[in-house]
C-alpha cells in the first residue's frame, strides 16, 4: 500500500507558478511509475505528467500538450516525493491535481489512470484571469 498526499496548490494569477508536492509512506514509491492527473469542475479527468522510475533517459519523462513547455515533473527517491513545476499559469490549468503511482516495479509510466493504482487525496489549483 502506498499513500501519498499532495500539497502546493492555491490560487494564483494568470501567468503565475505554484510547485505541487506529492509526499509518499514507503521507500517502494522510489521505484513505481508516478503521474500527475487533474480535474476541473464538470471535467473527466486528464492526463497531465508522467516521470519514469528512475526519471532518466528520452522517455523518463511524458507530458500532455496542454502543459508541455510550462510544467516540468520531477521526483526525489531519497525524499520518497515527487514535484510538478507549473509556470506560465492559464485560467484552463485551473483543476484538482492528483498524483498517481502504477504499482508496477520498473515499469513503465501509462497515460491512462486507469492504469494506477495509488492516489493522493488532491490539490485545488485555481488561476484566475
Amino acid at each position: 500500500q502506498v499513500q501519498m498526499v499532495e500539497s502546493g496548490g492555491g490560487l494564483v494569477q494568470f501567468g503565475g507558478s505554484l510547485r505541487l508536492s506529492c509526499a509518499a509512506s514507503t521507500r517502494a514509491f522510489s521505484i513505481y511509475p508516478k503521474a500527475w492527473f487533474r480535474q476541473a469542475p464538470g471535467k473527466e479527468r486528464e492526463f497531465v505528467a508522467a516521470i519514469s522510475w528512475n526519471g532518466g533517459g528520452t522517455y523518463g519523462t511524458y507530458y500532455a500538450d496542454s502543459v508541455k513547455g510550462r510544467f516540468t515533473i520531477s521526483r526525489d527517491n531519497a525524499l520518497n516525493t515527487m514535484t510538478l513545476q507549473m509556470n506560465t499559469l492559464k485560467p484552463e490549468d485551473t483543476a484538482v491535481y492528483y498524483c498517481a503511482v502504477r504499482r508496477q516495479p520498473y515499469g513503465d509510466y501509462e497515460t491512462d489512470g486507469a492504469m494506477y493504482d495509488y492516489w493522493g487525496q488532491g490539490t485545488q489549483v485555481t488561476v484566475s484571469s
